[in-house]
């Protein structure tokens, strides 16, 4: 076998190590809070656009006429008791350029197209879609807007967006990639004061942009509204997620392992779970159900190689049973140790890929993970096996006072 790595002499360094940042956590949780996204308070969550105006559309023919732009093609729906139901569907690739659909569509009885200065040559794929769902055309022109065509004509940055929100205080705005697309998510928190807070928030947050960047610049792509009820309920649910985890890991251990075990399982990954909320908590950052999946996933994976290492010690102490529980303890997790650092670089390289290649809340959650992974691996080691030694030497201890109380009164004299 390979040599033996006496893990036993940095148990008490790590315990004390570990302690201090769990303390500094706790420390930055009381007197910081987490910083809580939409999810977990009440406010509105919008992703918006910032675009050219393209042109648009008016109809005053018989019947209903309803417009839907897509990436891909441009749909029109015509129905309604005076006028015969059909769809009219216009595929950018048959229609390569915006003025090619101005003159597709005016082919169509009532319709009329106006197009804004120099878009007729930009290609029908710099289109907006509709996200807000279909549009119905009518003698009220419907607007047509295109994204930037290239780097050249990007007018928008992160910076802007959030200098024109300023007024409207705690708010969060976060780029949406790719950056040429000027798409971005902008999160408001409803304090509770304005009883009509959706209606006027959405209007607010484009009015502002719009007085910084120019009128019929922003297209709303998705609105999401968390309502002070639901954002209560669903912290309180995760809490409760959480705690049932941790019983159900206890359990399973306590039924596959001894309860020394099992408790050394359960208290190395509510290290765990405890040094993701000291990272979160100074590291401001953003605390939603991503981060709660993230939690999630590092407990499966910590009680996963910690699983596989207690197998280990409990085969070693299978095969030299009259060997000291701490010569046991260090050959197993000697034994493990490789394969530990092996499953987890393997597993941070694809986590390294989300970190490295992805925004928003899916790059917090792989940045969450790869403190988890790091954390869980500590944690089997230094954590839960130090508790386990412990229990042992402490049973060690009243080990022989049985025996010897158990001596006496086989030797003692019999009365009479």
């Amino acid at each position: 076998m390979k040599r033996l790595i006496r893990f036993d002499k940095f148990f008490v360094p790590a315990v004390i190590m570990s302690s201090t940042i769990i303390v500094f956590g706790l420390i930055g949780y009381f007197t910081k809070g987490f910083n809580l996204g939409v999810d977990f308070q009440a406010g509105i969550n919008e992703t918006i656009q910032l675009v050219f105006p393209a042109g648009q559309v008016t109809f005053n023919g018989k019947g209903n006429a309803e417009l839907t732009v897509s990436d891909t093609q441009l749909i029109v729906v015509f129905s309604g008791a005076e006028a015969q139901k059909r769809t009219v569907t216009l595929d950018y690739k048959t229609y390569p350029t915006i003025a090619d659909i101005k003159v597709a569509l005016e082919k169509e009885r009532g319709i009329a197209v106006t197009l804004a200065e120099g878009s007729d040559t930009l290609p029908s794929t710099s289109l907006v879609p509709t996200y807000q769902g279909n549009s119905l055309l009518s003698i009220d022109p419907v607007k047509l807007y295109r994204a930037p065509i290239n780097d050249t004509e990007r007018y928008a940055s992160i910076d802007i967006v959030r200098d024109a929100l300023k007024s409207l205080g705690q708010i969060s705005v976060q780029t949406i990639n790719p950056a040429s697309r000027q798409r971005y998510m902008v999160r408001v928190r409803d304090d509770g004061t304005d009883p009509h807070f959706t209606t006027t928030a959405t209007q607010t947050i484009r009015q502002l942009i719009e007085d910084k960047v120019g009128k019929d610049r922003v297209v709303v792509v998705k609105t999401d509204y968390v309502g002070p009820r639901y954002s209560q309920a669903l912290g309180q649910q995760s809490i409760w997620l959480v705690v049932v985890t941790l019983f159900v890991i206890l359990l399973y251990s306590t039924i596959r392992f001894k309860i020394e075990y099992a408790i050394g399982a359960v208290l190395a990954i509510v290290h765990d779970a405890l040094i993701m909320v000291m990272f979160i908590v100074w590291t401001r950052m953003e605390f939603n159900t991503t981060t709660i999946a993230a939690i999630l996933t590092i407990l499966g994976y910590s009680i996963n190689d910690t699983i596989v290492q207690f197998d280990r010690v409990r085969e070693e102490r299978k095969m030299y049973p009259s060997d000291p529980f701490v010569d046991v303890l260090n050959r197993g997790l000697t034994l493990t140790l490789g394969r530990s650092i092996i499953t987890t670089l393997t597993t941070m390289l694809a986590v390294l890929a989300l970190f490295f290649f992805t925004t928003g809340s899916i790059k917090d959650f792989a940045l969450a993970l790869l403190v988890g992974m790091t954390s869980g691996v500590y944690s089997t080691i230094f954590i839960a096996s130090a508790f386990v030694l412990m229990w042992e030497n402490q049973k060690a201890k009243r080990k022989p006072k049985v025996v010897k109380q158990t001596n006496e009164k086989a030797v003692a004299p019999a009365k009479g």
